[in-house]
Order: structure tokens, then sequence, then C-alpha cells
């Protein structure tokens, strides 16, 4: 039987600043477009949404990849303890990629494809572009960051030199059409030898894009549209190159909704009913949101580094408490910590509690105090728009939904990037005057813990506040904040896919 309802796909691999973007436009795409059958494909370790995306009509469909792997991580693959990263890293991609497969040929083998069918990737996910061309369906690209790679400085001339047509192909391309500015703007990872061996071997189609499997030339007499790409960044925080694709759609930040962001069932509902304008009494939080509703009324310094830990780069978890330690003995300042679920950071927290102090009423499940009160580090998760309008400063690792939620509030920024976009948002945020010059890793994540690195590292990051606390750093991020608070990234980035596939 042939099916009568289109359906819009969503890929979206990474950490949850990656997905849950996206995942926020599949929900809101489904709100809005009944008739369409609305699936988001992510990692199995961001189950929680499952939930969400069901009360909005959407389909989660789960993978077992992990959403970010590093040479860190005691990965036992078939119980080979021994294989090297380099080997996990090739089956978990291998596995990944046939997941992948599985999942698109159950949701589309059913037949023709549909006009309005569509599948949304964001730049973690690029085996999407070539499912998509596999079972003939439409892709869409959109990302809430900028590409975080740029083509090598050699990629043009060596692509023109082996692919000669189709380099004429790209540069020559008509308006509206697939062009070269396509390729180096985000497409040209497409074209290595990475994709070219899957997309030949197992999906039976060229090596190359846009070129015949059989003959290798390119496919002269059927030229694709070029790919609409949506940015959920505003465009009052990054200027839109004259460079950059013409399908290239800016729409504004992407934010999930807030009963998204919380590990508590309890304090979701609570803040929720608040923040439709209700109002609610000390006792109906939980234990640990009403802990850390208090700390936040002495108007503390956030510190949150989200994924860096599981991703390798936070090597000494006592050399980064070592640091903040240090810091608040040598000023007034006051720290909020949020642990982002990294359990060698909460396992050093919870020894330093019970070291510090036997009183067990200081510290819960999830929040320990440290520092004689003055460090409050807390193991779950809230709305960061609502958490840093009560904060001093924001220090964290610049990735795009930190740095969003923190200009959102018109709070003060210290970035200290790690590794692909967030060398460009820290950047950014210091150009646009909402933050100090950027952090180098060891001011902040020492890989020591000895006294000259932490004294050091405290020294810059103590410096590093009291500039971004300055009123003229203070101002610009107000200013900031009240030119895009009447932006609406996702209702956007809805209108922008609802025009693409011709839908009223």
């Amino acid at each position: 039987m042939e099916r009568t309802k289109p359906k819009a796909v969503f890929m979206a691999f990474g950490t949850k600043g990656d997905v849950y973007p996206l995942s926020a436009i599949a929900a809101a795409f489904a709100c809005d477009q009944k008739q369409y059958e609305v699936i988001l494909i992510t990692h199995s370790a961001h189950q929680s949404l499952s939930s969400h995306l069901a009360e909005k009509h959407v389909e989660y469909c789960p993978v077992s990849s992990p959403p970010v792997l590093s040479a860190e991580q005691n990965n036992d693959l078939e119980g080979k303890e021994d294989l090297s990263f380099s080997l996990q890293k090739k089956k978990i991609t291998r596995d990944h990629r046939q997941e992948c497969y599985s999942l698109i040929e159950r949701i589309f083998g059913d037949g023709s494809a549909l006009d309005g069918d569509v599948i949304v990737i964001n730049f973690f996910a690029l085996e999407g572009w070539s499912l998509a061309e596999s079972f003939c369906v439409r892709c869409v690209v959109a990302a809430p960051y900028v590409v975080p790679y740029s083509a090598p400085a050699t990629f043009e001339s060596q692509f023109q030199r082996e692919l000669p047509l189709l380099y004429r192909y790209l540069t020559e391309s008509p308006s509206g059409k697939v062009c070269w500015q396509d390729v180096i703007h985000w497409m040209w990872p497409l074209f290595t030898e990475n994709w070219g061996l899957w997309r030949n071997e197992n999906l039976h189609l060229s090596s190359c894009p846009f070129t015949d499997p059989v003959t290798g030339i390119p496919t002269w007499h059927q030229r694709p549209q070029s790919p609409l790409v949506m940015y959920g960044f505003s465009k009052e925080v990054v200027e839109c190159p004259a460079y950059w694709p013409p399908k290239v759609r800016v729409c504004g930040f992407w934010f999930p909704p807030i009963e998204w962001q919380f590990t508590c069932k309890r304090c979701q509902e609570v803040s929720v009913y608040f923040s439709s304008g209700g109002q609610y009494a000390k006792d109906d939080l939980c234990p640990s949101h009403l802990e850390l509703h208090n700390f936040i009324k002495t108007n503390p310094v956030f510190v949150g580094l989200s994924s860096v830990g599981s991703m390798g780069f936070l090597k000494d978890p006592h050399a980064f408490l070592s640091v903040l330690q240090t810091v608040l003995n040598t000023t007034r300042y006051r720290f909020i910590l949020f642990t982002a679920g990294y359990e060698p950071l909460e396992l050093i927290v919870r020894k330093l509690a019970a070291e510090e102090s036997s009183d067990q009423k200081k510290w819960n499940e999830d929040c320990v105090c440290l520092c004689d009160g003055q460090l409050f580090c807390f193991f779950g998760s809230l709305p960061y728009s609502w958490l840093f309008k009560n904060c001093a400063a924001v220090i964290h690792h610049g990735g795009s939904g930190t740095t969003a939620a923190a200009l959102q509030a018109g709070t003060p920024q210290v970035v200290c990037p790690f590794m692909l976009d967030q060398f460009y948002w820290a950047e950014r945020m210091h150009w646009l005057g909402v933050s100090p010059e950027p952090l180098s890793r060891n001011h902040l994540v020492p890989d020591k813990n000895d006294e000259t690195s932490v004294q050091e590292a405290a020294h810059v990051l103590s410096k590093a506040i009291h500039d971004a606390l300055s009123s003229r750093v203070k101002g610009r991020a107000a200013e900031i904040s009240e030119r895009i608070s009447l932006e609406d990234g996702v209702s956007e980035a809805v209108k922008c896919l609802k025009e693409e596939l011709g839908i009223n």
C-alpha cells in the first residue's frame, strides 16, 4: 500500500548542543505540520529527549554510537580491550553508518519518495546527504553553529587537477543550482575518500557526488538545486559574508523548550508554570534546586564546560578545582559549577566535600558546597536562560548553545575554547565586546596540579573575570541581549523549511 503522508527526518549527531537545537525544530515542525510524519535520528545517549518528542508527535529513533569519541575513553569493543583508538573509531563509524542506513531504509524503503519528503542534517550527520541521494529524498542542512572546519588550503587546486570536469561543472553552474560555493562552504568533506568508499560499496552510488556511478562523468543532464542551509544564530552576532552560497538562511538562535532542560521532573513542572506567569513557593522545589535557588541570590559566577570532560580535555579534574579554589581564596567571587555529568570531576567534588566537613546537610545527591560555601557544585541540569540572568558572569567552553544562552541573558562571558567552532565563538564574543580575550585551556584546566600551574591559571582567570565585570562589557552584553530579544529562531527555521518544501 502506497503511503500518502510525507516524512521529515531530522538526523542530528554530537553532544546536546549539537542535537537539541535540531530536536526543537523537529518538534516545532511536527506541531505546525500535522500531515507530516516527523522522525528524529540521534544517539541513544539522548534518550531523555524521547518523552519530550513523543508529546510533540515526533518519533525518536536511536543509534548506538556515542555522541563523542576521544582517545581518553576506554571503549571495550567485542571484548578486545587492546584495540587501538583508530581501530575502535573505524568500527564505531562502520556500525554507525550501517544503523543509519537501516533506519532510513525502514523509513523510506516502502516505495517511491513523495515530493514533501525531506532529510534535515547537522554537520555531524553528513551520512544523511548520501542516504538522501540514495533514496531520492531532498536534503536540507541545519546547523546551530558556523561550519566547524574549513577545507585544506590545497583543496581547490587538487580538486581542479584530479576532477577537472567536475570542477568546471560546479564553477559554471547556473543560478540556483549546486555550485562551487556550496562545495567550498560546507560540502568539501563529501568528496574525501572517507565517504567515497562507503557511497560506492554500501550505497552503490558514485564515489564523488554529482557524477555518474558508471562513467564518473558529471551529471550535466540533471543538475540538483543548491541545498538549503539554515544557521541557528543571530545576524546581530554573526556577519553573513557575500561568499556564502545564496541558499544560506540565518534564522536566529535555536533554543529548545524550557521543559527539556531539567533533570528534575518536579522542578520542570514548577518552573514551566512559573515561566508562564504563575508563582511558586519554596516548598514546591526539590531540595537540590531549592539550594541552588538560594545560592544564586548572591549573584555568583557560573562555571561550566559541558562535554569538554567527556572529550578528554579535563585530564586532571583536581587541578581544575584547585584553580577555582585559589581564585576564591584571593577574591570575593562565588562560583556555581555545573559538572555536566562528568564522573571523574563529580567523584573529586564529593571526595573534597567529605574531607571538608562531616556535616551531611551541606550536600546531597545533586549538589555539593565547597570552599566554605563559596563554590556550589551542581550535578543536574536546568535552563541556562533562567540561570544566567542571575549570574554575574559565565565562564564556559565556547559551545554554541552556552554562548547563545549567555548572549540572550545579557551576561558577560569568559570563554575558554577547546575545539572546532568553540574558537570561533570565543573570538567572536571578544570582538563583540561581551567578553575579554579568550583563555588558553591551561589557564582553566591545567594538566598538572602543581603550585606553579595552579597559581598562574588562577591569576589569569581572576583577571579575566575582573575584566568581564567591567561596566563596558556589562553594557555591551545588555545591548546585544536587547537586539536579539525579539528573534524566534525556531519559528524562522520552520518557516524557511516550509518555503523550501513549497508548503503554504
